[in-house]
């Protein structure tokens, strides 16, 4: 039995120069117009650049075929989610775990969600255009942002910086597939957001090396136990 040739994803070229990074620009908004207007199955090269402004030859010139567009627009979604990301993890660099942990989420979901409609659409045909290897990639550079902020922490963590990073991104990544998966993902946003972040400020002062306990001369009780944290809370090892 012949075997079946490999469907092409990857786009033929880069743009170099202005007007053809502007082609491309207006191709990949096109692409998302049209899969929102008309979904995967009906959306064709011909709809995009009709859409986009441009002859299908000029298409052709950088994507292949309708995967590769629909491949492209995910990667560049995705691009931009991580460089909010990456800008604000930068930004919180020293500054104490809460803070931190607070501002990713945040900032995280408001770029994931800044178009809903477009982020389900996107999410929706991932699964068909090889969409596990392109959230691989990215999530390398969510984890090296997350990683190299956590080492700034103005309170120490107990907890090796790359496995929390990693937590945390399991997390928001589970949150947002949660919100895109359900019936009215706009609706969501704010109370899954506000959900997400206390469980990971939890987690995080559980990853945090306690701060050192007073003697006890100097609370005025030389007879009053160490400190042994809050009621409820399993102290937090060294």
């Amino acid at each position: 039995m012949p075997q079946r040739a490999a469907v092409v994803l990857e786009p033929r070229k880069s743009p170099v120069q202005a007007r053809s990074a502007a082609s491309v620009d207006a191709i990949l908004k096109a692409t998302l117009q049209v899969l929102l207007q008309v979904g995967k199955e009906r959306l064709t090269t011909t709809r995009v650049a009709l859409r986009a402004g441009v002859s299908v030859g000029t298409l052709y010139q950088y994507f292949p075929n309708k995967s590769a567009l629909l491949q492209a627009a995910l990667q560049r979604h995705l691009a931009e989610v991580a460089q909010v990301v990456e800008v604000t993890c930068k930004a919180q660099e020293g500054l104490t775990p809460r803070h931190m942990v607070t501002a990713l989420i945040t900032a995280f979901l408001d770029a994931k969600m800044k178009d809903a409609k477009a982020s389900f659409a996107l999410y929706s045909v991932s699964s068909d255009i090889d969409g596990a290897r392109i959230v691989q990639q990215v999530g390398a550079r969510f984890h090296k942002a997350i990683v190299r902020m956590l080492r700034t922490s103005a309170d120490s963590l107990a907890t090796d910086p790359q496995l929390v990073a990693s937590m945390l991104q399991a997390a928001m990544f589970g949150v947002s597939r949660t919100i895109l998966e359900s019936n009215a993902p706009e609706k969501q946003v704010a109370a899954l957001r506000q959900e997400l972040i206390v469980a990971a400020c939890a987690y995080l002062d559980a990853c945090s090396v306690p701060a050192p306990a007073k003697p006890a001369s100097l609370v005025g009780d030389v007879t009053a136990p160490a400190t042994l944290g809050r009621p409820g809370r399993t102290p937090v090892r060294a």
